[in-house]
C-alpha cells in the first residue's frame, strides 16, 4: 500500500490514542490509573498497538487483562466514534520505555 498522504498515519494514530483514552476513562473501574502513552500502526494499517502505563504498578496485570478482554468492545467503540474507513486490529501493551524513563527521573531526583 502506497500512502499518498504523509500525515494520514499520524492522524490515524492521534484518533486511536484519543479513542483509547476515552474508552478507558469510560469503561475502567478506576481501581488504577491507566494512561495511554502512544500508539503504533503497522505499515499496512492493519494492526495497531496501544501502549499504556498503569499506576500503581501492581495493578498492571489486571489492567492489561481488562483491556485485552475488552478488545472487541474497544473496536466497536472506535467504529462508532470515528470516521475511520478501516478499523485496525488492536492490542494493548505496557509501555516499558515510559516505565524506564520514569525510573530514570526518580533516580536523578535522588542525586
Amino acid at each position: 500500500m502506497i500512502d499518498n498522504h504523509p500525515h494520514r498515519k499520524e492522524k490515524i494514530l492521534e484518533i486511536i490514542t484519543h479513542s483509547a483514552s476515552e474508552f478507558i476513562q469510560k469503561e475502567s473501574n478506576q481501581n488504577s490509573m491507566i494512561t495511554v502513552t502512544r500508539a503504533e500502526l503497522s505499515s499496512d494499517f492493519q494492526k495497531a498497538d496501544i501502549f499504556v502505563t498503569v499506576f500503581p504498578d501492581d495493578k498492571e496485570e489486571k489492567a492489561i487483562e481488562f483491556l485485552k478482554r475488552n478488545l472487541n468492545e474497544f473496536r466497536d467503540f472506535v467504529k462508532s466514534k470515528t470516521r475511520l474507513q478501516h478499523i485496525p486490529w488492536f492490542d494493548f501493551k505496557i509501555d516499558q520505555g515510559e516505565k524506564k524513563r520514569q525510573r530514570i527521573d526518580e533516580l536523578s531526583l535522588k542525586i
